[in-house]
């Protein structure tokens, strides 16, 4: 009887975290580049009353085993890395990607990441230059691992990027002309296998592979770089709203086991009485 308390119990937990999941896709319905997340689980260990065993001579044995389960628990989660919908922003440092790529950012001298978040921004230096940065101010990386710095005089109604990401500028004279950037996309074997850090950021990891520089020409299919333009989350609140109830549902049914339980060992303490 003890059985199901632990099995419903465990049910309830996982239906937790399922709803934990949901509500931080839900969360992040606006969120820049957001890829919504999917909960998988796996079954905990049977316990195997009795097994299989058949005797072909003498026509006997029992050709089923009788085994009883213990639960369920949380195996992972998949990131759904499908395309988000455009949204036009006519703003020259937004940049959609479309296809599987990553923008390239460094948070520490040694220390890079990767987003699809492309709101970027121009950060003001010293000399008059200005660096292409991120909203959190880390640089966006260039196909040569450098710094993306635009020119004296030029501001940010004068870039251009084009689909590569090559950057162009607008000279005074209305001329454009090459400033001898091209922003580094990447791509991953395994982009599940990347480590979310908060911030629109994933870290490589030994499951994600080592990044494929799409200018170098290590990936099949290259990415498209949109300018004045963002990528949305793909989070649909329908199908979340969806998943929210039957979450709700399933823990309510795991709590009716555990009521269910308690009632039946209310009984048989009760026989003796």
């Amino acid at each position: 009887m003890m059985r199901s308390l632990w099995t419903s119990a465990s049910g309830m937990s996982a239906q937790m975290l399922k709803i934990d999941t949901v509500t931080n896709n839900m969360a992040n319905v606006n969120t820049t580049g957001f890829k919504r997340e999917r909960l998988e689980f796996q079954t905990l260990m049977y316990e195997t009353m009795q097994r299989a065993n058949i005797d072909p001579a003498n026509q006997t044995g029992r050709p089923v085993n009788l085994q009883v389960g213990h639960g369920v628990r949380p195996a992972g989660t998949t990131r759904i890395f499908t395309q988000g919908a455009m949204q036009r922003t006519d703003r020259q440092v937004d940049f959609a990607i479309e296809g599987s790529g990553f923008f390239q950012v460094r948070r520490d001298f040694d220390e890079y990441f990767y987003t699809r978040d492309g709101s970027f921004q121009l950060m003001p230096l010293e000399d008059g230059t200005l660096m292409l940065t991120t909203s959190s101010g880390f640089p966006v990386i260039d196909v040569d691992g450098a710094e993306i710095i635009i020119p004296e005089g030029f501001t940010m109604g004068d870039i251009v990027v084009g689909d590569t990401g090559m950057i162009f500028g607008r000279n005074p004279e209305g001329i454009i002309e090459d400033l001898g950037f091209q922003i580094r996309l990447v791509q991953f074997p395994n982009p599940n296998g990347m480590e979310a850090i908060g911030g629109n950021l994933f870290a490589e990891t030994i499951a994600s592979g080592e990044p494929l520089f799409e200018a170098d020409g290590d990936v099949g299919t290259i990415s498209r770089l949109v300018q004045g333009a963002l990528e949305m989350s793909n989070v649909q609140i329908a199908e979340e709203m969806i998943g929210l109830i039957l979450a709700q549902r399933a823990f309510d049914t795991n709590s009716r086991g555990i009521t269910t339980s308690d009632e039946m060992l209310q009984t048989a303490n009760q026989l003796k009485r």
